[in-house]
Order: C-alpha cells, then structure tokens, then sequence
C-alpha cells in the first residue's frame, strides 16, 4: 500500500461503530412525527452534518404527512435518544491498532467528521485512543465551509496537518464521505464492512474497499 503522507480518519463507521445507532435515533424521532423512514433513506444520511440531516428529515415527514415538525422540534426528540446510544458504540475491528500504528510509524492524523464537536466528545469520552488524534474538523468548525459531499473537511484537514492532499489516505464509509475525499484528491478507502449498507454504497473509480481496518498494510 506504501505510506501515506497523512491519514484523515471520518469517526463514525470507520473509527467507532456509530452508525448503526445514529441510524436508529433517526428513525424514532422520524416515527414520532409519525413517518417511518426505509433502509435507502437512512443509508442517505450517513457521513452529513446534522443540521443537513434534520432538514432532509423535515422534508420527507412532510412528505409523508403534509406537516413538518420543524428543525427544532425535530432534533429536540432526536438529541436525547442519539446521546443515550451513541456513549456505547464500540470501536470498529482494527481502528484503534491502526490509530497506534499511525503513531508509532511518525504518520500524522487528523479527524474529518461531521459531527459537531460537542457530539465528538460525547462520543470519543470512552475511548482515550482517540486522543491521539489531536487534529480535527467538526462538521461545525469555524472554518469550515461546506459538509460532506463538499471536500472541505478533507481539504481543511490535509492543510492542517501541512500535508498536499494527493499524498493523503482518507477512511471513508458513507456515500457523502467518499465524494468528498474523491474530490478533495485524496487517496480513498471505503470501510463496506456491511454487505447489505455496501449493496446501496457506489464506490467511486480508484477507491479501495475495505471489509475491515485490519486489511491496511503499514
């Protein structure tokens, strides 16, 4: 595989098995609006920023019932339900050895995500591995200018790091995420461990699938 000049890491599944859970926490609030939404429409939301998904979620349940609760109202039953789940999401097979060995190997990190920073440390609190991770983008980071399809938490991290983005291994799993390492020039990884999710999931030309982190040589 060679060696990277850098390596961005998206948080939730790739480096904690989070979606699963983010997934579910939609559904319940979207039921208690009174629509319940199918496996494609929460596949959709993976890898965006929450205020992104609150609104897509907004159109559909007024798509569904000729009302919407609104973005407030909606992430008001929402937030609690995904902060009771998401402190227990375990992490994903081979994330926290590759985290090491990136350490180990002087291979700098950086965390491109969005979720809010708030959200990021609800969820990393159990996992003192993340903190070897000392560079990141929020998906509500001051200077970030567009969330995932957009390649600017990619770009943004590349730059912290000092690192071109070409010589750059981005860790992707949702369809929004790998458009946006796609397009900020990065070397691509897409983590299919799901072979139901990766059904659904277009993996772009020239982007590596993987089925575990266990399978990245360095």
């Amino acid at each position: 595989m060679g060696t990277p000049a850098a390596c961005l890491f998206d948080l939730d599944g790739v480096l904690l098995d989070t979606e699963p859970l983010q997934a579910l926490a939609w559904q319940e609030a979207a039921i208690h609006f009174g629509c319940a939404l199918d496996a494609s429409q929460l596949l959709s939301l993976r890898g965006r920023r929450r205020p992104d998904c609150a609104e897509q979620v907004c159109h559909w349940i007024r798509t569904a019932t000729g009302s919407s609760p609104g973005f407030g109202a909606l992430l008001a039953v929402r937030q609690p339900l995904a902060d009771r789940l998401l402190v227990a999401a375990p992490p994903m097979p081979g994330a926290e050895a590759l985290v090491q060995r990136c350490l180990e190997r002087g291979i700098p990190m950086a965390l491109a995500t969005s979720s809010a920073r708030a959200a990021v440390e609800r969820k990393a609190a159990p996992h003192p591995w993340l903190d070897l991770i000392t560079v990141r983008v929020y998906g509500d980071d001051p200077e970030l200018r567009g969330g995932k399809p957009s390649p600017e938490p990619f770009l943004l991290a590349a730059a912290r790091l000092r690192a071109a983005p070409a010589d750059c291994w981005a860790f992707e799993d949702s369809q929004a995420g790998l458009q946006a390492a796609v397009t900020a020039g990065c070397r691509v990884f897409a983590l299919v461990p799901d072979l139901a999710a990766g059904a659904a999931l277009t993996v772009p030309e020239g982007v590596t699938v993987l089925r575990s982190l266990k399978e990245v040589a360095l």
